[in-house]
């Protein structure tokens, strides 16, 4: 029978307790609790930069990823004094906005962070628009093809974006935007750009929202992008065997067919070093234009 063991550090001043630091959670990558908590340290500063002012859901696993999960939206109790909240819906979130705040959460075994697309008591103007490409089957070679044709398409119109892996296997295309378009008026364009997409490539895409109706085509999922909806954050780790991160790529690496778990807690460090947070240096853009053009062209 293992031994509970607990411990305590210091962090940013807050005292914190870690409890069964040797325990295993992402065993084919060899990662332990205390090793975990220390890769959580390094991801910290890009972590929370994607997480703050928004209302956080993590997904725990208390034994390791081959263990029983559960889904936390309401704030873990006991909570400690320096650990802030923010209420929405009956529900009262964390607001991951500390490392000390971040690293209290990895001891509770959250090994995910998904974070909403609104913002803490903002209106609702999001700041950044986001397609969600989700393949159906669990291995997709094509993957990153799909990423690299949804790139070149929002390129012919105009727009930068900035793709990341999920941290299973889809990717995701961020745009940063202005704070001037609607979530409504963002799934207009995601509409219009995944309609027209299926009809080039309608063995590679599909927009049907019902899986068991998708046979092997991959999601074009403009929907998902709305208030009170989440997405794995950038920079999140993921319950997978490779101990995968979410992490922002180059076009010249989603050309490169790159494969998305080779981007893990092992590997993050020296790519954040040598690169910096790629979502951090995209340029916010004003798709308004875009939007009137697609409404005019509508009717």
């Amino acid at each position: 029978m293992a031994v509970k063991t607990t411990g305590t550090i210091t962090v940013q001043g807050e005292r914190l307790s870690i409890s069964n630091p040797d325990r295993v959670l992402w065993p084919e990558a060899g990662i332990t609790k205390l090793r975990y908590l220390e890769k959580l340290a390094e991801l910290a500063p890009h972590l929370i930069r994607h997480c703050e002012g928004r209302y956080l859901t993590v997904i725990r696993y208390p034994n390791g990823i081959h263990g029983k999960s559960f889904y936390q939206k309401n704030a873990p109790e006991p909570l400690p004094p320096f650990v802030r909240t923010a209420e929405q819906n009956g529900i009262r979130y964390v607001v991951l906005d500390s490392l000390p705040t971040l690293i209290w959460l990895g001891n509770l075994a959250c090994l995910e962070f998904h974070a909403s697309f609104d913002r803490i008591g903002e209106p609702l103007r999001p700041t950044e628009w986001v397609i969600d490409l989700d393949p159906s089957r669990e291995e997709e070679p094509r993957i990153m093809e799909a990423a690299w044709l949804a790139g070149e398409l929002l390129r012919s119109l105009g727009i930068a974006s900035v793709p990341k892996t999920s941290g299973a296997t889809g990717v995701q295309i961020v745009v940063p935007v202005e704070p001037d378009l609607t979530f409504d008026e963002l799934r207009a364009i995601g509409r219009f750009v995944g309609e027209y997409l299926v009809s080039r490539h309608p063995k590679l895409f599909t927009i049907e929202r019902l899986k068991k109706n998708r046979g092997d085509l991959i999601y074009f999922d403009y929907l998902q992008h709305y208030a009170g909806k989440t997405l794995s954050a950038p920079y999140t780790p993921r319950a997978r065997p490779a101990a995968s991160v979410s992490t922002p790529l180059t076009w010249d690496e989603v050309r490169a067919d790159v494969r998305p778990a080779d981007f893990n807690l092992h590997t993050i460090g020296p790519r954040l070093a040598r690169l910096g947070d790629l979502l951090e240096r995209a340029p916010k853009q004003n798709l308004r234009p875009i939007f009137e053009f697609i409404r005019r062209r509508q009717g």
